[in-house]
């Protein structure tokens, strides 16, 4: 379509990045990632909102909305046709946009604070209740078999969650993602018109269970992270599916990494390449090299990590793909070297560590503000064993400062490390600061 091309040679993940500065420079703020890239060229976004119409406006002065290959806002049925009524458009918010179909709408509902208006999730009528037991068809298929707005709207679950949990992190987004999960299975149970919409089900709610593991995970919840990891595989297996078996596998690597099993970290993470051999996406196998290489560390075997590090970054300067999974759009050079920062620090090589995790602070983009505070705890960590308490500090400040924004137990978890590896410093007013502070969060939390 028109929009692909004027992407041009750029990635789904470069262009984006393009659209937010365009947004910046007018003024506007949008959340606009490779995800949603994907789905404008997809035609699942037929018009954008009014926010996303005056950045794309700004981008290519000249054209009109059809010109860049949208549909006229007239046509589009839904909010985005009711607003040409002449009412002032309301602001972009993470669960409210003109562009998002009605189904998707009704699905997602906020209310109360900011941050944990984004996390709030309620299913009403059209898609089944959270409550309705997973052994019988939900009240929807009585009437109507289940087509193609459902498979949309868990399509579009599993992209809302993705978005909240880079902005705010895992803790307040776990328990109420489970229901979207539980309702994408109740519809699966439903029945539906087509096999291609089965299919659609399938991957979508793979994909969820994959979403709620890893809130689970972040969480410090790794037994609830297994058994959905471990349900989104079983899936995967039933359909055949080799792009959600590897990132089930994926996903389960990091993981056992975490849990304290290396092993079956790096069995899972071979498992998952085997799974990607079917798939023509460099950056894929770079990541899930990645994955093996954190498990080899956790071994303290140096020689098996440094020669997986080594392919990870060789198949990564092969560069993007359009075969590169969706839910991927994180993974770009800072991620690369957050993960091998990782690794060092599970090796015991503190500086090395340390070099690797200030690239990945500097390297990250501002939208993914959960993993700027991971690496910027990770990078504090690493100087604190590096011998450079103060810097050390400073780096953990930052990090604490972030965890303001973003509600993960595991990135607390690594600073109440990095305190404890500060305190011998204490004499040192900016590791003094530092550890008042972080006492005083840790009594208000």
């Amino acid at each position: 379509m028109a929009f692909r091309q004027l992407r041009g040679q750029r990635s789904p993940g470069e262009f984006a990045s393009a659209v937010r500065r365009a947004a910046r420079e007018i003024g506007e703020q949008v959340a606009c990632d490779a995800r949603y890239i994907g789905r404008v060229e997809a035609g699942e976004i037929r018009c954008p909102n009014y926010a996303y119409e005056r950045v794309f406006r700004h981008m290519f002065p000249g054209l009109a909305l059809t010109g860049m290959g949208f549909s006229p806002r007239e046509t589009v049925r839904g909010r985005g046709a009711r607003a040409t009524s002449g009412a002032p458009p309301a602001p972009e918010t993470c669960t409210d946009s003109h562009e998002e179909s009605d189904v998707l709408r009704r699905a997602f509902i906020t209310s109360g604070s900011a941050a944990m208006a984004a996390t709030t999730l309620s299913w009403t009528p059209a898609i089944p209740s959270a409550r309705t037991p997973a052994s019988r068809p939900p009240a929807l298929a009585a009437h109507n078999r289940v087509g193609e707005p459902e498979a949309s709207a868990v399509e579009a679950a599993v992209r809302r969650i993705r978005l909240l949990d880079d902005r705010h992190g895992a803790d307040g987004l776990y328990r109420r993602a489970a229901q979207p999960l539980r309702a994408a299975y109740a519809l699966l149970d439903a029945g539906a018109q087509r096999q291609s919409v089965t299919d659609r089900l399938h991957a979508g709610a793979g994909e969820l269970a994959i979403s709620v593991g890893w809130l689970a995970h972040d969480s410090g919840r790794f037994a609830d992270a297994r058994s959905y990891y471990a349900e989104a595989l079983a899936t995967s297996r039933v359909t055949g599916d080799a792009a959600l078996e590897a990132h089930a596998f994926c996903n389960t690597a990091f993981l056992a990494r975490d849990a304290g099993r290396p092993r079956e970290a790096v069995r899972a993470a071979q498992a998952a390449q085997r799974a990607a051999k079917q798939l023509a996406s460099p950056r894929l196998s770079s990541l899930l090299a990645l994955r093996e290489a954190g498990g080899w560390a956790g071994l303290g075997d140096r020689a098996g990590c440094e020669e997986t590090l080594h392919r990870a970054q060789s198949l990564f300067g092969r560069g993007a793909s359009g075969d590169d999974p969706e839910w991927m759009s994180f993974y770009g050079e800072a991620e690369l070297e957050g993960l091998e920062a990782q690794c060092w620090s599970a090796l015991g090589d503190w500086g090395r560590a340390a070099r690797h995790a200030r690239r990945a602070v500097t390297l990250q983009d501002p939208h993914f503000v959960r993993n700027i505070t991971l690496f910027t705890t990770e990078l504090a960590g690493d100087l604190a064993r590096s011998g450079a308490p103060e810097e050390a500090a400073e780096a953990a400040q930052r990090a604490l400062a972030l965890l303001g924004r973003v509600r993960s137990v595991r990135v607390r978890g690594m600073l109440d490390e990095t305190a404890l590896a500060l305190r011998p410093h204490r004499g040192l007013a900016s590791v003094g600061a530092f550890l008042d502070r972080h006492a005083r969060a840790g009594q208000s939390a």
